[in-house]
């Protein structure tokens, strides 16, 4: 019988702040009854529960490699285009899941959970969580992953933080969070199979960067308006995303929480400059006026810069995963992004 400790405990790091968590180590008895030898890829099979942005990207790496991917989405018209992608789909309500999804899901050997709490609802799936436990029980599954988020940390003064750090959420998706988290680990261990948390920095990738922002042309949205005030904002590109949780499938470990992100925390607003200086060189002449003015630029910088949130560490990724980052920097990011871009002005144009 092992004893499994969620990673809440006060850190031996000196903090800018004084302060104390509020959330005390949880302590859950498990029975790890899985065989700790490592899983062969050319047998596996990944269910992903909620093939969004970042599981689908993980879903085409794996079926590139001779998996068995299954998912779930929340509609018809999404199950439709994952059928068209290759990928066997079910469309799923997790706030009431259905007994016979269930019964899929644990006969796959992995399972990738990438779906939010709802607000004032939690995690919609362990809402049933009795029903899901009974359901996976005995089943397939040896890995379990949940995709959270670094705004469980909350505002830590600028501080460096990593899995360690003193935890405390200041809004209530991060509150949500956080105790997804602690349910999906003890749902693990209740199952006896090995979970971990995978703490996500803001997600980019083609499709989904400032540059697709700029060359939309559309203003910016009030968040997108909020986060360009943060001095300090951790990110981490889909494919390194995709590249840990591969290392994590691959190499057993038995830390339960990482940190996602790349090495360089900039503020948004130097990313969305550099953003739009790649696409003005890519393409001249199309970006009608810049999606930052000069004066906007200057009001923001001056607007709460004093504000420091946190630097997000990844060194436990690195030295205990193995991961070496495809893109360390939004920089290497985003000239990928744009290496890879077709002309959206020309295929947009009346003539094209």
């Amino acid at each position: 019988m092992d004893m499994c400790r969620l990673p809440m405990q006060l850190p031996a790091i000196n903090l800018r702040y004084e302060h104390t968590s509020p959330f005390r180590p949880l302590l859950v008895r498990c029975n790890m009854s899985q065989n700790a030898e490592s899983m062969e890829s050319a047998n596996g099979q990944m269910f992903v529960l909620g093939m969004g942005f970042v599981g689908q990207f993980f879903a085409a790496d794996l079926k590139s490699k001779g998996w068995v991917v299954s998912g779930s989405c929340t509609s018809v018209e999404k199950k439709t285009k994952l059928e068209e992608m290759g990928f066997p789909a079910y469309v799923f309500d997790a706030n009431e899941p259905q007994p016979e999804i269930l019964d899929i899901m644990k006969n796959h050997t992995h399972l990738l959970v990438s779906i939010p709490p709802v607000k004032g609802l939690g995690d919609p799936m362990l809402r049933h969580k009795e029903l899901v436990k009974r359901r996976l029980k005995d089943g397939k599954i040896q890995w379990l992953t949940y995709l959270s988020s670094t705004s469980v940390y909350g505002d830590c003064g600028g501080a460096w933080v990593d899995e360690d750090y003193p935890i405390r959420p200041t809004s209530e998706p991060a509150r949500s969070r956080l105790a997804a988290e602690e349910e999906w680990l003890c749902l693990g261990c209740d199952l006896g199979i090995a979970a971990q948390i995978f703490r996500l920095g803001g997600i980019y990738g083609p499709g989904r960067s400032a540059i697709d922002t700029i060359i939309k042309e559309g203003p910016l949205s009030k968040g997108q308006k909020m986060r360009l005030r943060k001095q300090y904002t951790s990110r981490v590109h889909v494919a390194d995303i995709c590249q840990a949780l591969n290392a994590s499938i691959l190499k057993r470990s038995p830390r339960q929480v990482y940190n996602i992100v790349d090495d360089d925390p900039a503020p948004r607003m130097e990313v969305f400059m550099w953003a739009q200086n790649l696409v003005e060189q890519k393409f001249p002449c199309h970006v009608k006026q810049p999606t930052i003015s000069p004066e906007r630029e200057e009001s923001l910088i001056l607007d709460k810069v004093s504000r420091g949130y946190k630097r997000v560490s990844n060194a436990r990724m690195k030295k205990e995963l193995g991961v070496k980052l495809f893109h360390s920097n939004y920089r290497s990011g985003l000239q990928s992004i744009i290496d890879h871009m077709d002309n959206p002005y020309l295929q947009n144009s009346p003539g094209s």
